[in-house]
């Protein structure tokens, strides 16, 4: 009869004096020393957490509910990083508890020592992974009622011509912040995309900017539509162009991209006397912008890449037109 495997553990190698993790004829090297059994363990969690996959059932452990939404849905994502972040904070309150206990009252209480901004996009996940095991793993006996806070209301700040000049001379003393905050005011376009763009991307002649790559796939709720550039941002852009040689990304700090922008973006408002301005806020500025022109709606929200529904609700007040023949009748 053969032997029953004794299953994942950890196993001292004498001859190195490092750990390893032995399972069945597996075996896996955590290069901690001998000393660092801590580290080892955890490995050994890591390693048994990604082997496990949780049995179908109609009222699942939150724990599998959110094991199983990390492991097979995030990593399809654009916004997995944000949402294993949401996944860590709900994991001390909820994982021992089933779907039945996502209540009204588990949830106020969830959110009572949370800001309910960060509270809110917990929830979203949560109830994000609950549907997913629902249509996976379930049917969940009864779907659970997810009491959130209620959604902010969006942010109504925009830069005037005067306060946009500012911040353009003040950044000019960061290259890379500079570029930034060109591109932001000129397309519209959100951080990430323009901390992530290359020249690649890029046509100069023809005056297009791709906001992905040729094999990214687009998000289902953030378009990245290409956007025409003005004449002087295509000027603006041969210059950078030609400096830059062969280096990949358009915003770089000596060849190399940029992921964040916190602090001297700060440091930039600062010194051109802003307050209450966020990166995303040259978005918000260019959307504006726009209405104030009278841009086409329809145009805008291409140009954008944002839905005509968002467009209209959130900046249509801004434009010259808004209900001006309403407000004679």
């Amino acid at each position: 009869m053969p032997r029953r495997s004794k299953g994942a553990r950890l196993y001292l190698d004498k001859e190195r004096k490092q750990w390893a993790i032995r399972d069945g004829k597996a075996f896996i090297r955590t290069g901690c020393a001998d000393s660092d059994h801590g580290s080892a363990e955890k490995q050994l969690a890591e390693y048994i957490a990604s082997k496990y996959r949780p049995a179908p059932s109609p009222s699942p452990l939150i724990a599998d509910v959110l094991l199983v939404y990390a492991k097979e849905h995030l990593p399809s994502t654009r916004a997995a990083a944000k949402a294993a972040h949401n996944i860590s904070n709900l994991s001390p309150f909820w994982a021992e508890k089933k779907a039945s206990d996502v209540t009204p009252q588990n949830c106020k209480e969830y959110i009572k020592d949370r800001p309910p901004v960060a509270a809110r996009r917990d929830l979203e996940v949560l109830r994000a992974s609950l549907y997913y095991w629902h249509e996976h793993y379930g049917p969940l006996d009864r779907f659970p009622a997810i009491t959130m806070p209620a959604k902010p209301q969006p942010r109504d700040r925009w830069l005037t011509r005067e306060e946009a000049k500012r911040l353009r001379l003040a950044a000019m003393k960061t290259p890379h912040l500079y570029r930034f905050v060109i591109l932001a005011l000129k397309t519209g376009s959100r951080s990430g995309v323009l901390l992530n763009l290359e020249w690649s991307w890029i046509d100069l002649e023809r005056g297009l900017m791709n906001r992905r790559g040729p094999k990214e796939a687009e998000n289902a709720t953030k378009r990245t539509p290409p956007v025409r550039l003005g004449r002087s941002l295509i000027r603006l852009m041969k210059r950078w162009k030609k400096a830059d040689g062969k280096v990949k990304h358009v915003i770089h700090y000596d060849g190399l991209p940029v992921r964040k922008l916190r602090r001297s973006f700060a440091s930039a408002c600062k010194a051109a006397g802003l307050n209450g301005v966020s990166p995303h806020t040259l978005r918000h500025t260019r959307a504006t912008w726009l209405m104030q022109e009278g841009i086409d709606p329809w145009e805008a929200s291409g140009h954008l890449g944002m839905s005509m529904r968002v467009l209209e609700s959130t900046y249509g007040k801004h434009s010259p037109d808004y209900q001006k023949n309403a407000s004679e009748v």
